[in-house]
């Protein structure tokens, strides 16, 4: 069975997520963001963001999804715990901070952060994604099109399209060439993934489709290969063992 799923899951990339409320690492599930409780996890006893990031990469990961909720949701943001993850652990860092202008995308830069995350629960100005392709260039940008149960979340008063495909063509259109489609209702749920809207987007963009939300077992993974992502952010299953590192070694994917 292992050689099947290696040949069929070949180039996706499997990116652990880290996500920080109150500075430790907490479970997220379903967006529910008061409901979070600390880590639980089978592959680190600390709930130290820093700790669990050198859990991964002593596991072979090579990349890390991070989110700082604290940042997302207008409190002190974590840049000097990002600073130190990415210098010990060298680990490639993707994060989503809630970031809105050019000068907290510097920010995240120069504190070792390889690729900057908009996200569209956050985002004020459909422009700035933009401005920051343009300022940074598209390898360092990734666009997360934020979902809840399927339903696009945008902030009030948000200048672009509030249909989720048709805000993707627009970001398409301003040179974004990473997205990530992050469905929170299904975070943390072992649900599935929303095959038919992820089917739609890889088939009518250009871009690089990476997924979070839904994923339980190696299957899912083969499924999001079949469907041509090209990356998935994997927390839960990893943690709880549902989806284990031996599986992922096995099937070539770390």
């Amino acid at each position: 069975m292992y050689a099947t799923i290696q040949e069929q899951c070949t180039d996706l990339k499997v990116i652990p997520v880290i996500d920080i409320l109150n500075g430790i690492v907490v479970h997220a599930v379903r967006g529910r963001r008061k409901e979070y409780h600390p880590l639980q996890s089978t592959l680190s006893k600390s709930v130290e963001p820093l700790e669990v990031a050198k859990a991964f990469r002593n596991l072979g990961f090579g990349e890390l999804y991070l989110a700082d909720l604290d940042a997302i949701l207008g409190y002190e943001e974590n840049f000097q715990v990002l600073g130190r993850i990415a210098e010990e652990t060298e680990l490639k860092l993707m994060v989503d901070s809630g970031v809105n202008s050019i000068n907290e995308v510097e920010k995240l830069l120069d504190s070792g952060v390889s690729k900057v995350i908009i996200g569209t629960e956050t985002l004020a100005c459909k422009g700035f994604v933009g401005e920051t392709v343009r300022s940074f260039g598209a390898e360092r940008v990734i666009v997360s099109l934020d979902m809840n149960d399927n339903k696009l979340i945008t902030k009030a008063g948000f200048d672009g399209c509030q249909k989720a495909m048709c805000l993707l063509r627009e970001f398409e259109a301003i040179g974004v060439s990473q997205i990530i489609v992050l469905d929170l209702a299904r975070v943390g749920s072992c649900e599935g993934v929303n095959a038919d809207f992820l089917k739609k987007a890889i088939d009518a963009l250009e871009v690089d489709v990476y997924v979070g939300g839904g994923v339980c077992e190696v299957t899912d993974l083969v499924e999001l290969k079949n469907l041509g992502a090209s990356g998935v952010l994997l927390a839960t299953a990893l943690h709880s063992g549902k989806i284990s590192i031996a599986d992922l070694r096995q099937a070539g994917l770390i």
